[in-house]
């Protein structure tokens, strides 16, 4: 028998030994209507009982799908019934009627309270909760039944495909198991929804533990299976098309996939031919969806926007930039962004197979200070960790070494670690990972990113402080993830080779970051004769039966053998260019302001270059030492005219930058003294950016510190571990005033602050180091266009001699020389005074406000006159001042950006008001007079630079403080001087009138639209002239509040009133000599359809033709409409559907 199918086999009942039914037989096809029809008492209301179980059969047997449900009691049915006397207990409240059903299944009261509150309010009867049945109307019972059937949630999952599902792949587990396992999975038990979906996520990938009694009655734990992921075809998938689901209001999402019952992704398309509308809002409409209809995403894997061309993947957590495209199938072949990334992203996530791979592998939940985010693994990633598993499995065919992959800065490559990870955990029999960086700041932040993810791994990441401890956590049978810097792996001294800490053959070693500097396996001898081998060798001696993979985030050197040699091949390449493409990262553009020096700039870069090569394999302490050897080049980098000169330039630049767009700083120094002067000079030029308290102020120095030789003058920067943290935080921390971080090492790598967006740099650096410090730059954030790094130093040789290394593409995506950017936003510029060549603007260099403020206005006014000339002019010019904006906010330090300045500026507030014009932020909810008010403080608003100007200020009207559409007001409207500003004035207020009448009244809002068509179509068809097209509108402002007047004599409320004016045709009022039987019939009209409306309104045809019946049986009763005014009975009824619409809404 198929799901959903209710089944009734040779049913059988008595009373007193009358007997009532007898073998009675049929089966109702899920999906289909049934009616029972029969006399008083032959048993139609009998058998309904039976099928709810309030009734037990004397024989036969009910089955609901494949289940026998004969015996069950009530509360562990699927069915829900209401009958013709809606079964209400008389003696419990309307609140405790409803309430019912989840006190059976023992909810707790609370969460009771707040789901019966939320029923009684959708039914509309909050107010009668404490009253019993016998005080209700017909209809309030009904609604009440309504409200207990609507209670047993949820309406998001299809139980009997889930019933069935779960049945089918637990064979071996008892009947009370799988519906205990059923009930956890109905009722998650954390009320959030970020938690409840973890919870669910959870029951996917480990199962469900349930504890049962097996059949000699012992005590036994087991597992249900929510899926089958070794056999697809014991699973049922469906997709469908506009599912309703009712919680706060009814909701139809355009696309759900369900997979055994459970909607698992949900699908929001918008149009492809509708440039009004994209991904923005369906991203929009998802949002508004967690909140309307929440039970939906508790269950939910991933979701999926697309308006045809586009498409990105995300989850409920995501916000808008971590919504990505999936532009493989296989991996291999990567899809051009112009083609249809629906399609791509359809046959690479959406197949059944990876559906359930994706959801059961590649989603984990990331631990946050208050929450969780979760994160789906965008398709590089996905691909591969694949990869790498692949490889992994066939490491011993080449020595252990499994390969390397380079996926560029700021593309998630600590994630993938974490996906491969937990993938190895979980497939290779629990193996032992060793995870090696080659910086104590860098083993934290990794170590840091596990931890967080530690759900996903199996068990929580160890961190190695010592030699000691790397040691004990090596000495085990199996498991265990282990962080450690590389430097542990370093002999004795004395001694050329490193102790065997393990000869196991399941321990995988995972270096980040790996580069010959750091893992070379060659010997090099000094002048003494003494031989120094590379780490990489040291760590093969310690772990000789170990697999290796390498994870870097810039590519191997050209030159760079031994890496190949350690770690193997490329196993995938996710290079800048695609990030870039794919909006994972963003530009990085460079900027020189070198600060010259009385040393020649060729032997101070090759100094410190060599510095950093010594540098590279020894530890933090023993590098402090080292440095102190080229103190005398320090001393020249931190001299005090020359600090004093970086300072005033450096502070002069980031407020020019900030001001262009919103983001922080990072000033890499390069010594911790140069740190802590450069930040005595900024803030003596910039005291309010002080504060001692480690929790305020917008510059900080980020550095270790050590308390017994570092002068006491530095003791405000002394910091803990703890203190280092809190101002991660903080720096992450978008709202935070911390803006400006001041570091020499730290932060340098693994440090991820999305809204950094632009690092000072006053420290020579080279190769991969270069390239792993400027892309903290490289993060996507909002509308951060690109990442900027000045140069203070000269480090553009360094930057060109990394980047050889690199793709071609990469090279224009990386390290983009500012004239480009210049050149960009030069033509931007041109485009943009091209469309205001034939207006004079002049007027925004005025240092008078007033002046400043009529020139804004005019340019107002003259977009709108050339858009009436050339439809579509506004929209090209909101378009390229958008662009130029953006171009402008990466060049404005320079000669160029700082020229333009104002006049970009003067651009953008035009725009600003413009765009508010366009799209008044109105809610539903509001009155009349509330938008009025929200209307005139729309329109008398908008902004140059950060300065509010007064539109009615500046064209000398006085500002309205009455309603926008009174008489006073309308006739300024008329004597401006500014013609096509003040058209369009008029016509968003009486658009926004119309808007509102729309909602309630039908026929005043077509009236209306109709005539403000009519005469736009005119004025732009030169038909009629701009002053000629402001009468016309101040007329039709007049009519509408005469319309209102009239409506408010006629002693009806604002829904009689509609119904009035749909009954009032003119030629019904020319027959009619009594004019208040119309008002009559108004009357009744409204009574009627609130007493017969139904929660279901929406979903039920019959529920809307029963309305219909309703409405005409009402104006047959009083002979309308006359005879040849049958149309009049249309716009009645389409009158009654607007209301319905409303109040279900």
């Amino acid at each position: 028998m198929k799901q959903g199918n209710i089944k009734i086999d040779s049913i059988s009942k008595s009373f007193d030994g009358v007997e009532v039914l007898k073998n009675i037989s049929f089966e109702i096809k899920g999906g289909e209507f049934f009616s029972i029809l029969g006399g008083s008492g032959c048993g139609k209301t009998t058998l309904l009982r039976m099928i709810a179980g309030f009734i037990e059969a004397d024989m036969g047997a009910i089955y609901l799908g494949e289940k026998d449900i004969t015996h069950l009691s009530p509360n562990k049915r699927d069915v829900n019934t209401i009958f013709q006397t809606y079964a209400l207990f008389p003696h419990l409240t309307i609140y405790e009627n409803i309430a019912f059903p989840l006190r059976l299944k023992k909810i707790k009261e609370t969460e009771i309270d707040k789901e019966v509150k939320k029923y009684l309010e959708m039914v509309k009867l909050s107010e009668h909760a404490n009253k019993y049945s016998s005080q209700l109307s017909g209809g309030q019972k009904q609604r009440v039944a309504i409200a207990r059937a609507l209670i047993n949630k949820p309406k998001v999952l299809l139980l009997d495909e889930l019933r069935n599902s779960i049945y089918k792949i637990n064979k071996d587990m008892p009947s009370d198991a799988k519906e205990e396992a059923i009930k956890k999975i109905r009722h998650l038990s954390n009320p959030t929804l970020i938690k409840a979906n973890e919870e669910f996520h959870k029951m996917i990938t480990d199962g469900i533990d349930i504890p049962y009694k097996d059949k000699e009655g012992n005590d036994r734990f087991g597992k249900i299976y929510i899926f089958d992921f070794k056999n697809l075809e014991n699973n049922i998938f469906q997709a469908v098309n506009q599912f309703t689901i009712i919680q706060k209001t009814n909701r139809r999402p355009d696309i759900i996939l369900f997979v055994n019952g459970i909607p698992m992704v949900v699908i929001e398309l918008k149009s492809m031919i509708n440039e009004e509308v994209g991904i923005t809002e369906a991203y929009n409409q998802i949002q508004r969806y967690k909140d309307e209809i929440s039970d939906l995403f508790k269950y939910n894997s991933f979701i999926v926007l697309s308006d045809g061309i586009n498409a990105k993947a995300g989850t409920i957590s995501s916000n808008f930039e971590r919504f990505m495209s999936f532009r493989s199938v296989d991996g291999e072949d990567i899809r051009p962004k112009d083609e249809m990334m629906m399609e791509t992203l359809t046959h690479g996530m959406l197949t059944k197979k990876r559906l359930l791979e994706l959801t059961k592998d590649y989603i984990l939940f990331m631990k946050t200070k208050t929450d969780s985010i979760k994160i789906l693994a965008q398709y590089h990633q996905f691909f591969a960790v694949k990869k790498a598993l692949e490889k992994t499995k066939r490491a011993k065919e080449s020595q252990g070494r499994i390969g390397v992959v380079w996926h560029t800065q700021g593309s998630g490559k600590s994630l993938t670690m974490a996906f491969y990870t937990g993938q190895l955990m979980k497939k290779f029999n629990n193996p032992t990972i060793v995870v090696v960086t080659d910086r104590n700041d860098l083993d934290n932040q990794l170590h840091g990113t596990f931890s967080k993810c530690s759900s996903y791994l199996v068990e929580d990441p160890k961190q190695a402080e010592d030699k000691d401890e790397l040691r004990k956590y090596l000495d085990v049978q199996s498991g265990g993830i282990i962080f450690t810097t590389i430097q542990k792996f370093a002999p004795k001294k004395g001694e050329n080779s490193m102790e065997v800490l393990s000869d196991r053959d399941d321990i995988i070693v995972m270096a980040d970051e790996a580069h010959r500097s750091q893992y070379g396996l060659e010997a090099k001898q000094d002048l003494d004769g003494n031989i120094k081998y590379g780490y990489a060798k040291h760590i093969r001696d310690a772990l000789p039966s170990a697999n290796y993979i390498g994870f870097t985030g810039t590519p191997i050197d050209f030159e760079d053998k031994s890496t190949t040699a350690v770690f193997g091949n490329y196993i995938d390449t996710y290079d800048m260019t695609r990030a870039v493409e794919d909006g994972a990262t963003v530009k990085i553009y460079y900027e020189n302001r070198f600060i010259k020096l009385d040393l020649e700039e060729t032997s101070l870069n090759k100094a410190d270059i060599e510095t950093m090569e010594i540098m590279e394999d020894v530890e933090e302490y023993s590098a402090e030492k080292k440095k102190r050897e080229f103190t005398n080049m320090e001393a020249v980098m931190g001299s005090r005219s020359r600090i004093k000169d970086l300072a005033k330039d450096l502070v002069t630049h980031w407020e020019a930058r900030k001001d262009a767009s919103f983001g922080k700083a990072m000033i890499v120094c390069m010594s911790r003294r140069i740190c802590v002067e450069l930040y005595n000079e900024i803030v003596r030029l910039k005291p309010e950016w002080h504060d001692e308290d480690k929790t305020k102020g917008k510059i900080k120095v980020i550095m270790t510190n050590d308390v017994s030789k570092d002068p006491m003058t530095w003791k405000q920067h002394f910091t803990t571990k703890q203190d280092r943290e809190e101002f991660a935080n903080r720096m992450k921390d978008e709202s935070d005033e911390l803006e400006i971080a001041i570091v020499r090492d730290m932060w340098l790598t693994g440090f991820d602050v999305p809204c950094l967006h632009t690092m000072y740099i006053d420290k020579s650096m080279a190769g991969h180091n270069l390239m792993q410090a400027i892309a903290r730059v490289n993060r996507v954030f909002k509308d951060k266009e690109g990442g900027l790094v000045v140069d203070y130093i000269g480090i553009a040789d360094q930057l060109k001699k990394a980047l050889n290394q690199y793709s071609d593409s990469d090279k224009e995506t990386t390290g983009i020389d500012l004239e480009k950017a210049v050149q960009i936003m030069v033509e931007y510029y041109e485009v943009v005074r091209g469309i205001m060549h034939n207006y004079d603007y002049s007027g925004y260099k005025s240092e008078k406000s007033i002046i400043r403020g009529r020139s804004i206005i005019g340019g107002m006014n003259y977009i709108l006159g050339i858009d009436i000339d050339r439809e579509g002019m506004k929209k090209e010019f909101l378009k390229q001042v958008s662009s130029l904006a953006k171009a402008h906010s990466l060049c404005v330090s320079t000669e160029e950006g700082k020229k333009i300045n104002e006049e970009v500026a003067y651009f953008k507030a035009i725009k600003a008001t413009l765009v508010k014009q366009e799209s008044p932020s109105i809610k539903k909810s509001l009155s009349d007079d509330e938008i009025n008010k929200r209307m005139a403080h729309l329109l008398g608003n908008t902004i140059i630079s950060e300065e509010v100007i007064d539109i009615y200020k500046e064209l000398g009207i006085e500002s309205p403080n009455m309603s926008v559409l009174s008489d006073e007001f309308l006739e300024e409207m008329r004597s401006m001087k500014h013609k096509n500003l003040a058209v369009e004035m008029l016509k968003k207020l009486i658009e926004g009138k119309i808007k509102s009448s729309s909602k309630r009244n039908l026929v005043m809002s077509e009236k209306f639209s109709d005539k403000l068509k009519r005469s736009l179509q005119s004025y732009r068809n030169k038909a009629i002239t701009s002053m000629e097209v402001i009468n016309e509108l101040i007329k039709m402002a007049k009519e509408f509040q005469d319309m209102q007047s009239q409506s408010n004599n006629l002693g009806l409320t604002d829904d009689e009133v509609a119904f009035y004016d749909a009954l009032a045709t003119e030629e019904i009022l020319a027959e009619l000599e009594d004019c208040e039987i119309l008002k009559k019939i108004a009357i009744e009209l409204t009574r009627s359809v609130k007493a017969n409306l139904k929660v279901d309104w929406y979903e039920k045809e019959s529920a809307q033709a029963a309305m219909r019946k309703t409405i005409k049986r009402l104006l047959r009763k009083y002979k309308y409409p006359p005879k040849g005014q049958e149309k009049a009975l249309d716009t009645v009824l389409r009158q009654a559907k607007l209301m319905c619409e409303e109040m279900v809404a």
